[in-house]
């Protein structure tokens, strides 16, 4: 599960965020999840403690699975699916659309 990387930006294809974009937060490759920047966002309840002496609701995003994202094309920006290539000996990333190199 080495398609979707940390700091890649993504669209999401399917859920109550459909159509938005985001920025990978962090992948879970164990449980093939993914937390995006602004997406799946949950209210969590916290308890008063040391950093929030108040406590309260905080909203912080939820893990997305990674069969709902699609990689956005570096060139032309619309999302599309990821493909493997090798240059010089090393596995690449490219994108299927433009067949550009996804850095």
């Amino acid at each position: 599960m080495n398609r979707i990387k940390k700091g890649d930006t993504v669209y999401v294809n399917a859920g109550n965020d459909k159509g938005k974009t985001g920025k990978v937060l962090s992948v879970d490759t164990a449980k093939q999840r993914v937390i995006v920047e602004g997406i799946n966002m949950v209210s969590k309840h916290t308890k008063p403690n040391a950093k929030q002496p108040q406590g309260g609701i905080i909203k912080q995003e939820a893990p997305v699975h990674v069969s709902n994202l699609n990689l956005i094309d570096p060139k032309s920006g619309k999302p599309t699916r990821v493909g493997f290539k090798v240059e010089d000996g090393k596995k690449v990333r490219i994108a299927k659309k433009s067949g550009e190199e996804i850095k």
